[in-house]
């Protein structure tokens, strides 16, 4: 996929996960989270920026990217969460090593359950345009969690049309042709289609109802980046989510849509190296 390749799985309560590590082993962990509907792509920049300095974690979530996508399957925020647990146990770092934390959209709202509802322990959490506060969603992104089944059987050329414009929409500048063709990529064919309509359908705005009331309780450092040009989630979520956080930063990015990792990768690395440790 556009010169990323993740090389290791791992087999997770909700079926095969790909995962890869980069930099020196002995570097300080820094696990990366991506969001929907992307994958550990969108980090490849910033991760191989990190791992000059790091030992960098990436995954894609299990029903996204390169990982198994199956009819059934549990893709919620409350499966993401549990999966990534899962992860910090397999890396060594759910105990004496505690990662810092990057998490990007939909990947917000799974490090923020896996803290504050399964007792993941991280060293920092930097938050990049996260699912965070209620509402969320799009009219789009209802209207297609509510009828599913339905957009499940549109023709393959249509329904390709629709994931190239929804992904388009995320930036703001606008994404490189190839850029765009391999975020599109995992969703077409026979698995891809319906997987790409599976986690829309299971995004419930209730994973993040149970754990907002206690974004109060988080105790390490917080660091809120956000595009300013979002046209996912708003800007003003960003003051909104930074004033419920006990001492958390906010980082605004000029120029960025909510892929900052694609928009404005050089600020989001030079953000994340000055907040990291």
């Amino acid at each position: 996929m556009g010169g990323w390749q993740l090389t290791r799985t791992f087999t997770s309560s909700s079926e095969e996960v790909r995962w890869d590590r980069l930099g020196d082993p002995a570097a300080p962990p820094v696990v990366l989270l991506h969001g929907t509907p992307f994958s550990s792509y969108v980090w490849r920049a910033v991760a191989r920026a990190l791992a000059g300095e790091f030992q960098v974690f990436v995954w894609d979530m299990p029903g996204y990217g390169t990982s198994q996508m199956s009819d059934g399957q549990d893709v919620s925020l409350a499966a993401q969460a549990r999966v990534l647990c899962e992860l910090l146990e397999h890396w060594g770092l759910s105990e004496l090593s505690e990662p810092q934390v990057v998490a990007h959209d939909f990947g917000g709202a799974v490090a923020l359950r896996a803290h504050l509802l399964h007792g993941a322990r991280y060293r920092r959490l930097a938050l990049v345009d996260p699912v965070a506060l209620a509402p969320w969603g799009s009219p789009f992104f209802r209207l297609v969690g509510e009828h599913a089944e339905v957009f499940e059987q549109l023709p393959a050329p249509l329904h390709k049309a629709l994931v190239r414009e929804y992904i388009s929409s995320a930036s703001s500048p606008g994404l490189h042709p190839a850029t765009l063709e391999s975020l599109v990529a995992p969703w077409l064919g026979e698995g891809g289609q319906p997987a790409f309509y599976r986690q829309i359908a299971q995004a419930d705005q209730r994973f993040t109802d149970e754990v907002q009331p206690r974004y109060g309780e988080i105790d390490l450092p917080v660091l809120v980046c956000w595009g300013e040009d979002d046209a996912w989630i708003p800007a003003a979520k960003a003051h909104e989510l930074v004033s419920l956080v006990p001492g958390a930063r906010l980082r605004l990015v000029p120029g960025a849509g909510h892929l900052v990792q694609e928009d404005a990768p050089a600020e989001l690395v030079a953000a994340l190296l000055e907040f990291l440790e």
